[in-house]
């Protein structure tokens, strides 16, 4: 499946961020992944025992493969990715500037019933805004400590100014349609009634492959998002299957048996990647899974791009 155009000139685009699209190389047929890699690959999620949805795509569109890509996962923290861009939507669009402040408050509103929640450090992976109560922050380090650190707090307060009926719209109008964004994090009435963020690897690279080429928006702000997906801290998945000289923008999400990481890999010949997983507790063995998956995918595509 393809989730998005290819730009053979795409590499040079994005390590430039320059505002002008790169010329549209004329596209060929996708080609298969090699049987061999896609066994090998397959061999890892029987010997885990979880549920995984793989997503690949080369940027040039010549190469694609997926698994259990139109599977329903919950989203967790990659459900952060269109918060990311309805943002820079709301910028284009000037409703708001990235330097302008927010009250920090934790108060938020559950979609079940609209009573008030609030937010608890143990649970978030990021607690110095919650010493910024009372206090105001920008939408960009709002942004940066939503993305690079995965704070709860962080997304839901952008949620609560941009509006979840504007995020919604922001993933429709890119046809990411394996995403359906219902509401912030920790609404534990929310939770209790299955009402959940949830995503398709599909859908997720759809996101990752509108950014990639300059199309979440426009060049300029899909670049700044290619910024702050760079300076993700958590790099035990897709990160650590590529060689460390390698840039991956990307965006993990984990809960309880729940681990993904979705991110652009700007190899010789980039790639977007998504893989999700669920039933592993132990978090080194799914970031294991995560990094070899991504390891074969990215050997496969480098090898496939000296034939073309």
């Amino acid at each position: 499946m393809v989730f998005g155009a290819g730009f053979w000139a795409q590499e040079h685009y994005l390590k430039t961020a320059v505002s002008t699209p790169p010329a549209v190389r004329a596209e060929a047929a996708p080609t298969s992944i090699d049987p061999k890699v896609v066994a090998a690959i397959q061999a890892r999620v029987a010997k885990s025992g979880a549920d995984v949805g793989i997503a690949f795509e080369t940027l040039d569109v010549r190469l694609t493969w997926s698994s259990r890509g139109d599977d329903v996962f919950h989203a967790a923290s990659t459900m952060k990715i269109p918060v990311m861009i309805e943002l820079f939507h709301q910028v284009r669009e000037g409703k708001v500037k990235l330097s302008d402040p927010l009250p920090i408050k934790n108060e938020f509103h559950s979609l079940v019933n609209g009573s008030v929640f609030t937010l608890k450090p143990a649970d978030d992976s990021e607690t110095d805004l919650y010493k910024a109560v009372g206090q105001t922050r920008t939408l960009d380090q709002l942004c940066d400590l939503m993305v690079t650190v995965s704070s709860n707090f962080a997304t839901n307060l952008l949620i609560q100014k941009f509006g979840i009926d504007n995020v919604r719209a922001t993933v429709t109008s890119l046809h990411a349609d394996g995403m359906d964004i219902k509401r912030g994090v920790e609404d534990q009435k929310a939770f209790d009634k299955g009402l959940n963020n949830t995503t398709t690897a599909h859908g997720l690279a759809t996101l990752l492959v509108a950014i990639a080429n300059g199309k979440a928006v426009d060049a300029d702000s899909s670049a700044k998002m290619v910024e702050i997906l760079e300076r993700q801290k958590f790099n035990e998945g897709i990160p650590a299957g590529v060689p460390a000289n390698i840039r991956v923008a990307h965006k993990t999400g984990e809960i309880t048996k729940i681990h993904h990481d979705a991110g652009i890999v700007y190899a010789e010949r980039p790639f977007v990647i998504v893989v999700l997983v669920r039933g592993i507790e132990d978090f080194k063995q799914s970031s294991a899974l995560i990094a070899g998956i991504t390891r074969d995918l990215y050997q496969a595509s480098q090898v496939s791009a000296t034939s073309h």
